[in-house]
């Protein structure tokens, strides 16, 4: 196994606590941490892996922490650019970049311009600001290691395969349905937010848990696939496949398929991704076939589950459209965890940002932003218009 030293960003939420749980278990040392705002838990962490550098985005947080852990040598920052500091230690030799939603684009950029390698779980930097970071990365030569579980499988299966990308004929992503599967509008109507919380297959944190009850977030993952496996949106097809086996696969020219398989448990890419290409022992069981019988397949529901089909029309366009679109989901998915909006207007609100917005086809990153911005305040606007 390689040696790396790490840096997390996103260290309290639920990909952060596992990539330490993984870092605990394979002695592998750390030495940044970064969080929203949990300082509770932010300071156990800073206490047992005693980082050169720890940040906290809230900024009044910042205060409390540094007091907190006052008889700790571990420095204290605050806001994005402590968060951007803890990216680019020069004693990290891997990023772990797993914060939530857009906020993960500056700092993976930052670590980028500081050559670090990247483990990317933060599938919202790539669908806003992929048109910025695939280039740099390609250009600087570094290595990017998708954590996702689908974007792993890809990665790991193409790795297997040892076969030059154009004889990649398609990509097919995985994806579970969510808790509402085969249910249609009218019944998504009487959703409350603990239903949409209840994943059948996975535990995590409770924006990508709602993404997944409206396939949001396998439209974000269709956008990823793109610029990480440089394909076109016709080369990815979404498969529902409701037991969370295969976790995606990869078809070439001659139509032969190759698949990652394993049970759902996001310390397998996440070890995966510090231990590349070797692998490690895990704990826990492996697959049982027999006592499985059988894996299912369909095709998603577009019409009842449109927020899938907003992403790859948002694709299509291109330009400012996806982190619009992104920008919109994040602000209709905190209103309805917040019980101001029906779980349907979350679908309703996406699709009026991608009405109304008018793409930047090669954006800045300032524009990027701005599109972001934008999308958030016109979802509000058109919220309070209702």
């Amino acid at each position: 196994m390689r040696d790396h030293n790490l840096s997390v960003l996103g260290s309290t939420g639920s990909i952060g606590t596992q990539t330490l749980d993984v870092a605990r278990r394979l002695q592998v040392p750390v030495c940044g941490l970064a969080a929203h705002s949990n300082i509770e838990l932010l300071e156990r962490q800073i206490r047992e892996f005693r980082p050169v550098c720890a940040a906290v985005l809230q900024e009044e947080k910042a205060a409390e922490l540094k007091e907190r852990v006052r008889d700790l040598p571990t420095k204290i920052l605050s806001g994005i650019d402590g968060v951007c500091a803890v990216a680019t230690l020069p004693q990290a030799t891997l990023v772990f970049t797993a914060i939530v939603g857009i906020a993960g684009l500056i700092p993976t950029l930052e670590a980028i311009r500081e050559n670090k390698s990247l483990a990317l779980a933060n599938k919202e930097t790539l669908v806003a600001g992929g048109s910025l970071v695939i280039p740099e990365v390609q250009r600087r030569g570094l290595e990017l290691i998708p954590v996702d579980s689908e974007h792993s499988a890809i990665f790991q299966s193409l790795l297997g395969a040892k076969r030059p990308r154009e004889e990649l004929r398609k990509i097919l992503l995985t994806a579970s349905g969510g808790p509402f599967y085969g249910k249609t509008r009218q019944e998504l109507s009487a959703v409350r937010r603990e239903d949409a919380l209840r994943h059948p297959n996975w535990s995590m944190g409770a924006k990508i848990t709602v993404d997944s009850a409206t396939l949001m977030n396998k439209g974000l993952e269709m956008i990823e696939a793109m610029w990480l496996f440089g394909v076109g949106m016709d080369q990815i097809e979404v498969v529902v496949h409701r037991e969370s086996i295969i976790h995606s696969m990869v078809e070439f020219c001659d139509h032969a398929i190759i698949a990652q398989l394993g049970l759902p448990d996001m310390r397998v890419p996440i070890q995966f991704a510090i231990t590349c290409p070797e692998r490690e022992q895990t704990p826990g069981p492996g697959v049982d076939f027999a006592a499985l019988g059988s894996l299912s397949f369909g095709r998603p529901d577009l019409e009842t589950f449109r927020c899938l089909s907003h992403c790859i029309r948002a694709a299509r366009m291109g330009g400012t459209m996806p982190a619009a679109v992104n920008g919109a989901n994040e602000m209709a998915v905190s209103l309805f965890l917040r019980g101001k909006i029906d779980f349907l207007q979350i679908d309703e609100l996406v699709g009026a940002v991608l009405d109304a917005h008018s793409p930047i086809e090669t954006p800045t990153l300032r524009q990027i932003l701005d599109a972001d911005e934008w999308a958030r305040e016109y979802v509000l606007t058109q919220y309070q218009v209702r």
